[in-house]
């Protein structure tokens, strides 16, 4: 189903009434804006309910760092309206394509090479406005950051990939750019490229993003111009000219550095920052100071999240392979039951992208 170029309340509108038919009849829904993570999570399915024509920014206050728009905003638009007052949104979030939306940016939940340093999506999500798998149209948070009991609702819908509700519009608490950014790169092996980023990480650096891959070890510093300069003199290693620094990092926020493009399947391991080069075979590029393991690699789904859940943290099949086994790694009976009670409130019908997160969500 296509919005097309209905005023916005009669969109909804829509919107609602397709949910609440698919409901009674137990057909299944999948939300889609610009289609541009489609490869990520579980396969795709069900009746298109195309919400990237829902679009527009609704409200931007520069001096409150806050800016809410619509779900089908691309994110090109709201990035360059931000970059015009001197804005962004810290969590960089990737884009894979120039059709991506902020609806799909919080459904995804995925966030760019500032994440450990800024922090991630849902960190940055102040209010929510969702339709559930009932068709009723739900507001959660507000424009301000405050202290909450219970859930955050906002935060929930933050890498749930649709499964909870339809986001409508979005919140989000902005930062300003820096003011001056310089990269560096140090020839270092593997094992001492973790341990250097976790060293680096103990210290007051204005670190923004770090990488290594095939012994070249990345570092971003961002912020006032005396400070940058000054951690650089400490780091050592070779200033990058901005634009390839520029070109490399977004490189790796969007997939098209030349490692993306290897044989093998794409994993995404999320595991302890200290932990030791990682004994896999295939390639890998180290991310977050350590903490994100990116490996290409033809090993078993087995081998590989007993490897991720040895080092304390879980690996993702984020591209390739047959997505039907199963993406994510399988959580524990307690979590799973937790997932199915939330699943169970939000949509009780189960009609909400179905099968994207788990099999049985």
């Amino acid at each position: 189903m296509s919005l097309g170029h209905m005023i916005p309340d009669r969109a909804v509108e829509q919107l609602s009434e397709t949910i609440r038919e698919a409901a009674k009849q137990k057909r299944p829904l999948c939300i889609r804006g610009g289609g541009t993570k489609d490869f990520y999570g579980g396969p795709v399915h069900g009746y298109k309910l195309n919400t990237g024509d829902y679009r527009g920014i609704l409200a931007y206050e520069p001096t409150e760092l806050v800016i809410t728009a619509r779900a089908g905003t691309p994110l090109l638009e709201v990035e360059a309206a931000l970059r015009e007052k001197g804005q962004m949104l810290a969590f960089e979030p990737p884009h894979f394509g120039p059709g991506a939306t902020l609806g799909g940016c919080v459904a995804a939940g995925l966030s760019g090479p500032r994440r450990p340093y800024a922090g991630a999506v849902r960190d940055f999500m102040l209010g929510v406005r969702v339709l559930d798998g009932k068709g009723d149209d739900l507001r959660f948070g507000g424009q301000v950051m405050k202290n909450v009991a219970g859930y955050d609702v906002s935060r929930l819908m933050a890498g749930s990939l649709g499964t909870l509700g339809v986001v409508l519009e979005v919140s989000l608490k902005v930062l300003p750019l820096p003011t001056f950014e310089s990269t560096l790169l140090l020839k270092r092996g593997e094992a001492e490229a973790i341990s250097l980023m976790n060293e680096w990480a103990a210290r007051p650096l204005p670190i923004t993003a770090t990488a290594w891959r095939d012994g070249d070890l990345g570092v971003r510093l961002s912020g006032a111009r005396v400070a940058v300069e000054a951690a650089a003199k400490k780091l050592g290693g070779a200033p990058v000219a901005p634009d390839q620094a520029q070109r490399f990092w977004t490189g790796i926020r969007e997939q098209t550095d030349p490692f993306f493009s290897g044989e093998g399947l794409l994993w995404r391991l999320s595991i302890k920052s200290t932990t030791p080069p990682v004994a896999l075979p295939g390639a890998q590029l180290i991310e977050w100071g350590g903490a994100l393991r990116w490996l290409r690699s033809a090993a078993d789904a087995n081998t590989i999240r007993d490897a991720a859940a040895h080092a304390g943290g879980h690996a993702t099949l984020f591209r390739g392979g047959d997505r039907s086994a199963g993406v994510f790694q399988p959580l524990p009976p307690v979590l799973m039951k937790l997932h199915r009670n939330l699943k169970q409130a939000f949509d009780p019908s189960g009609i909400l992208n179905p099968g994207r997160l788990y099999a049985d969500l």
